[in-house]
């Protein structure tokens, strides 16, 4: 005998607990609503990709609002350009960018809800306090809840100015607050884009060519179209010739044959039964809108491969070499130089492999385009869509969901291009689904990247010239202004780019997610040579651009670096070494924050193991402790396991590694045992904090290495057909 019941339904929740559903809603702005019950909803705008935005973001509404947290209920908001300013998930800009649009947001509503009270009582609003959703007034001894003025206080004209809170009286930014979806991720409820569907939804599936350099021939389908399940089988164009193509339509291939069927794996078993022919690309050129300014992209033909690129990275032509910055007479410098230290830097292309495979839903009807998936660029997705359907942008709705992993991947929407313009065709709605295969073998890749490293040195062994030229397939890493510009009077820094058929994007920390590593590594090797301590020699570096900076371009503040340098110091006991372990420390700025590492590591026979990271963080305000720590230790995993193992490599166009079974990760017994973050107090508004720690978790880690091991990594990944002595 089987007994079926709920153990949950005798559970039931006190009005303590949790507060009854309002029977009338009132909108303040944009960002929120209030009950009658006194029940909040804010509303979070950008796309949640684990970054925990949908919990820091309404932090920072409810702090202003100034309501008790346990009253708040967190929705995901919907694209609504006219509301919501820089509506995307990417730059680790989502709180930096709208910091000050939800300070207000909240302090407005606060202070309509205060002139209700004050204009009924007739007193200043000077006299009233707010806490916890309630109004007070002292002399008055009356209080009201927020549920009981809203319906007054939203009909209020919005005032001009309003007064926000000072970083003292904070009591929800600063505080560790649980991610708001997390009991329904456990849960297994519907969330991610690849759990929605709609009634009467097909299942649509691509095929692309197999190699980069390749296009569509011809593909016989008739017989594919009689399988069972299937419903049709067509060529599509996801983007056309003479379409405005924003700067988030990455896609090497375009013309993609399509099948669409009643599930999923009747649409993957007909994939297995078509045999297209592919042909060779000619050259072109595409024109795409780059933040409102057109570019030209080339696209060269011929297929690509590993060895050919690994002979671009190395022989670059002096030619196409350019000067990007140039301090003082680095050639004089280096002409005259006790002695020169120079090092090569590489690494290989990288996959973004997501959890969750690219996916999207569409609807495309008559009048109106429904789309809802996970993607982190929503905007530039609707007008991709309106441009290649030829719909009013008024006319298309782009719903968000949460999403398993972006890392940059998300940023590329063709995938929603895609499965609308297959649920025009079908006139029904469609989910598009990507195998792990399709997505690891159509792009969009980290580039390849390679730089070289020079210090000139005097008879003293002081550095008095420093010259990095940097390149990749097919872009740049360079931030020429970066550290350690400002920092040497002979300073020179030269870029250059090899043009490839490879797709390639933003991947977590673009191009700092090599730079960093490469630059912090040879720092190291800098202040071996001239027999100082690295975190001292970095501080000395610093403290030399405070006093007497070289140049007016220096894109970092030297006092943050500084104070990232001592915090890793002090916590990392960096003056006390440990017996038996091998340390390496590195700092990096980049999106606006300054992150410092130290990693201690145990030498193992095969593989290093690394035992704990400390970290330091200077992002200004931190709005929720809890998810920024979580971020930080993201990264550092993210940024290591990339560094120890994984490359996409390619053979005439190919590339080699199409699932988890080619494509290294790091795993769990590989991960560090212990990572320790710490941060900065600071009153600064908030900066970057998804992408910052993992550039210099690779130099750090380099650097250990090192120590561990008594030899140099200079090429990633720096585990793979390396065995490192124990």
């Amino acid at each position: 005998m089987v007994i079926g019941f709920s153990w949950l339904a005798s559970c039931k929740l006190s009005p303590e607990e949790v507060l009854a559903l309002p029977k009338e809603w009132f909108d303040f702005n944009g960002y929120l609503k209030i009950g009658d019950t006194g029940l909040v909803t804010i509303l979070s705008p950008n796309p949640e990709i684990g970054q925990n935005v949908k919990t820091s973001m309404p932090m920072i509404v409810a702090e202003e609002l100034d309501v008790d947290w346990k009253n708040v209920v967190v929705e995901q908001a919907p694209l609504n350009t006219k509301l919501y300013s820089w509506q995307i998930a990417g730059g680790s800009r989502s709180i930096s960018s709208s910091w000050d649009a939800l300070r207000m947001a909240g302090a407005t509503a606060r202070h309509l809800l205060k002139q209700v009270v004050a204009n009924d009582l007739k007193v200043p609003m000077e006299e009233l306090a707010t806490e916890n959703g309630v109004i007070y007034h002292k002399k008055s001894n009356k209080s009201f809840t927020y549920g009981q003025v809203a319906s007054a206080a939203s009909s209020l004209e919005v005032p001009k100015e309003v007064k926000l809170k000072e970083v003292t009286e904070y009591k929800i930014i600063g505080t560790d607050r649980k991610n708001v979806d997390g009991k329904k991720i456990v849960t297994g409820q519907s969330l991610f884009g690849i759990d929605y569907k709609e009634a009467g939804t097909l299942t649509a599936m691509l095929i692309h060519p197999p190699a980069f350099g390749t296009k569509l021939k011809s593909v016989d389908l008739d017989a594919v179209k009689k399988m069972p399940g299937i419903k049709d089988a067509f060529v599509i164009e996801s983007y056309t010739d003479g379409m405005e193509r924003q700067w988030s339509d990455v896609a090497a291939f375009t013309e993609l044959v399509v099948i669409v069927g009643d599930s999923t794996w009747q649409v993957m078993s007909a994939k297995k039964s078509v045999k297209p022919e592919w042909q060779p690309i000619e050259s072109s050129s595409r024109n795409v809108n780059l933040f409102g300014r057109n570019i030209d992209i080339v696209t060269p033909a011929g297929l690509e491969d590993t060895t050919g690129h690994y002979v671009s990275l190395q022989k670059v032509n002096p030619k196409d070499v350019k000067v990007v910055r140039k301090d003082g007479n680095p050639d004089e410098a280096f002409k005259n130089a006790a002695f020169i230290l120079e090092r090569t830097f590489s690494c290989p292309f990288l996959a973004h492999s997501t959890m969750e495979p690219m996916n999207f839903f569409a609807n495309v009807q008559k009048d109106k385009v429904s789309l809802t998936g996970p993607i982190q660029t929503p905007e530039f997705l609707e007008k991709a869509v309106a441009a290649r359907l030829n719909v009013p942008l008024e006319n298309i709705e782009v719903n968000l969901t949460r999403m398993g992993g972006g890392f940059g991947r998300r940023l590329y929407g063709h995938f929603g291009v895609e499965a609308a313009v297959i649920s025009q065709r079908m006139n029904a709605p469609i989910k598009l689904i990507y195998t792990r295969e399709d997505d690891m073998t159509c792009g969009v890749y980290r580039p390849a990247y390679s730089a070289v490293y020079k210090a000139a040195f005097d008879k003293n062994k002081q550095l008095i010239g420093f010259h990095v030229t940097a390149g990749g397939i097919p872009e740049s890493p360079l931030s020429a202004n970066r550290f350690p510009a400002g920092c040497v009077d002979n300073y020179l820094a030269e870029e250059w780019t090899v043009p490839s058929n490879i797709s390639v994007g933003a991947f977590r920390a673009p191009r700092s997610n090599f730079i960093a590593g490469a630059e912090q590594s040879f720092l190291d090797e800098v202040a071996e040579y001239m027999q100082v301590d690295p975190i001292d020699m970095r501080i000395s570096l610093f403290e030399r651009s405070k006093s007497k900076p070289v140049g007016e371009k220096n894109d970092y503040d030297a006092d943050r670096y500084i104070g990232v340098l001592k915090l890793v110091k002090e916590k990392s006991g960096w003056d006390k070494p440990v017996s038996g372990l091998a340390r390496g420390v590195a700092a990096y700025f980049c999106h606006d924050s300054y992150v410092a590492h130290v990693i201690d590591l145990v030498p193992d026979k095969t593989n290093p193991i690394v035992k704990k990271v400390t970290t330091a963080v200077d992002c200004g305000i931190v709005i929720n402790p809890d998810a920024a720590t979580n971020l930080s230790q993201g990264a550092v995993v993210d940024a290591l396991g990339h560094s120890m193992y994984s490359a996409v490599t390619f053979e005439k166009g190919v590339p080699q590694q199409s699932n988890f079974d080619g494509y290294r990760l790091i795993r769990h017994n590989e991960a560090p045992k212990e990572i320790e973050v710490h941060f900065v107090a600071s009153t600064v508004s908030p900066t970057g904090m998804g992408e910052p720690s993992g550039p210099p978790a690779i130099g750090a880690y380099a650097n250990a290495l090192y120590k561990a091991t008594g030899k140099r990594f200079y090429h990633q990944p720096f585990l793979v057909d390396q065995k490192v002595p124990g």
